[in-house]
């Protein structure tokens, strides 16, 4: 996909992936939508990229609120006249052990926010997305194609989004084309600082450091960009998680013992 002229919906956008991604795609030539809850640091990311010489609106937006989102897409048409891209960035997490959660209404959020939130997008942004004969690019995560502990709420949710996009795809082949981009752990994000505690409440600066195994912000975006370009259907960040997959399948034993290793490593 050629990215000059494109108009690309990111949710998300105030901080982390989405801020960064909406900058580097208008670099690329693209027109940006920038959504989130934040206003102030929405309207900050939109008014740098317009400063640097992009193009660039923000939207207020909540995507547990449907008529927020079908705003949302009427204020990108109604400014850019089509879209051709929806990046479903936004989202939470959580770090504990099932058994250790004090109350599990939390659940509810991650569902909302991580599935359900983007399931609202899609369904208002669909109808334009066929016309453009555009693209869905989700930020997924490896927990979206196994089992991970102290996660087990986020696992859910990103499944379930996992197994909607696919479908999603199936029902529209040939005219809305689907990139997950399943990553690892990323520096530079407030995702984990955003996280829920067993008590329900943020982790915030009680958050873990990464591990050696995560990587960097700048080169998760690029990856992610290339994958665009490259009309890619999925993209793994690092590579070496392409191999999930076929160790799920074939080697289910050693690939969870060496997640909970991964795991074990990273507790403090």
């Amino acid at each position: 996909m050629l990215l000059e002229n494109k108009v690309f919906i990111i949710t998300g956008a105030s901080s982390g992936i989405g801020e960064e991604l909406s900058k580097q795609l208008s670099k690329e030539g693209a027109k940006i939508v920038c959504a989130a809850r934040t206003e102030d640091k929405l309207k900050a990311v939109s008014e740098e990229i317009n400063t640097s010489g992009g193009d660039s609106i923000y939207v207020q937006t909540d995507i547990n609120n449907l008529k927020q989102c079908q705003n949302l897409i009427d204020r990108t048409v109604e400014n850019f006249g089509k879209i051709d891209g929806l990046v479903l960035n936004a989202g939470i997490s959580m770090w504990a052990k099932f058994d250790e959660i004090t109350d599990p209404s939390f659940f509810s959020d991650l569902m909302k926010t991580n599935y359900l939130g983007s399931v609202n997008c899609c369904f208002a942004a669909i109808p334009f997305l066929k016309e453009s004969k555009g693209k869905i690019i989700s930020c997924s995560t490896a927990q979206a194609l196994m089992g991970f502990p102290n996660h087990s709420g986020y696992v859910a949710s990103k499944h379930a989004l996992h197994g909607f996009l696919e479908t999603i795809s199936m029902e529209n082949k040939g005219e809305v084309t689907i990139l997950e981009a399943v990553l690892s752990w990323i520096r530079g994000t407030n995702l984990r600082g955003n996280s829920f505690r067993a008590d329900g409440k943020k982790h915030k600066d009680e958050s873990r450091k990464h591990t050696s195994q995560s990587v960097s912000l700048d080169y998760c975006v690029k990856s992610i960009i290339n994958g665009i370009k490259k009309e890619k259907k999925t993209i793994y960040v690092p590579k070496k998680l392409s191999f999930i997959p076929f160790l799920n399948t074939f080697f289910k034993n050693f690939l969870q013992r060496k997640v909970v290793r991964e795991i074990n490593k990273n507790k403090n």
